[in-house]
């Protein structure tokens, strides 16, 4: 998809300088655009969040002390049961990296906290430690569910992420509702990758979140999930049309990028919860609509086949009229600076 997304934008716009990613993930897609444009980057999960402020981030970090470290907390050894071993141990990892999990952690919110280590080099270490557990996990992909009687044997390792600041100087980064940040935004192209079926994305990363946040919730079920109620996308609800509608008709963009999947037939949580039809209206009312699309091989976590798949781009050249007079909205005038984040 990510080839398809590189076409589009290098062919069919023109002249522009910022790219927004509104639900941006793993950040993949920002991280490619990252050299050729500023680019404002967006998603609601913490988790995602702290990897944002590790790699695009401008603020300085000590690497040295960084480097230190993530030495002292590979070393470190015997140390006491916390929530996260309480919790979880010997699901996603064995208790003994679950009581290193903890211990960093912690360790973590206490020197920021004493401003031993500022923001980004919080965020460093903390995007370390969740790339760790994420390399060694016993899942399947995602968190959902964790496999029984799997390898638990792999001890935790942190690493040093592989960081390059030399693009990042005008970077903005949030950790909102897209749909509120989209009243406040402005950006030459803004790409949405919503979630399309009934799949809520924060339940596949909820022990990552979990970890993230470190507010030690109490979890429930087999698979340990804290209360996600706050992160339900509306996107993944009957009523997902109106909130795409909406952001389309705040959003202050000259070209907006729309990825969409076509997996109608399968399972019914893995319909598409916005239609053609409705997606080329909404798109059609602010500008001139083009659709591109890719086969690809569709993820299923049931036993439904899922045929003639494909990755849509969606691409909206928006009418300069509308542009204008969207602009002229006063919301569009608070700077992005001063949004919660």
């Amino acid at each position: 998809m990510l080839g398809l997304i590189e076409q589009v934008v290098r062919t069919h716009t023109h002249g522009c300088k910022s790219f927004a990613d509104l639900f941006a993930g793993t950040g993949v897609v920002a991280h490619h655009f990252n050299p050729s444009f500023d680019i404002v980057v967006n998603d609601i999960l913490a988790c995602n969040h702290y990897a944002y402020l590790c790699f695009f981030s401008y603020m300085p970090y000590d690497r040295g002390l960084i480097l230190h470290l993530l030495t002292h907390y590979n070393q470190v050894t015997d140390l006491a049961d916390n929530y996260y071993s309480q919790t979880f141990a010997n699901t996603y990892l064995s208790a003994a990296n679950l009581k290193k999990v903890g211990f960093i952690r912690d360790d973590l919110d206490q020197k920021l906290k004493e401003k031993e280590i500022n923001e980004r080099e919080h965020s460093i270490l903390l995007t370390s430690l969740i790339y760790a557990i994420d390399r060694i996990a016993n899942t399947v992909g995602h968190y959902d569910a964790y496999r029984k009687n799997g390898a638990l044997e792999i001890s935790l390792e942190l690493r040093m992420p592989t960081i390059v600041n030399t693009h990042n100087t005008h970077n903005q980064i949030f950790n909102m509702d897209a749909n509120v940040l989209a009243k406040h935004l402005q950006a030459d192209i803004v790409y949405l990758d919503p979630p399309y079926n009934s799949r809520q994305y924060a339940n596949a990363y909820h022990f990552l979140e979990n970890i993230a946040r470190n507010t030690k919730p109490p979890v429930f079920g087999s698979a340990g999930k804290m209360d996600l109620s706050s992160l339900r996308s509306q996107y993944c609800l009957k009523d997902a049309k109106e909130h795409f509608k909406e952001i389309i008709n705040t959003l202050k963009a000259r070209y907006i990028l729309f990825s969409y999947n076509n997996t109608n037939g399968a399972n019914p949580r893995s319909n598409t919860k916005i239609s053609d039809t409705d997606i080329l209206e909404i798109l059609g009312q602010k500008g001139v609509v083009s659709v591109f699309s890719k086969d690809c091989t569709p993820f299923s976590a049931g036993k439904s086949a899922i045929t003639n798949h494909q990755e849509r781009l969606f691409l909206c050249a928006v009418d300069p009229y509308k542009l204008r007079h969207s602009l002229r909205n006063p919301q569009t005038k608070i700077k992005l600076d001063s949004i919660s984040s």
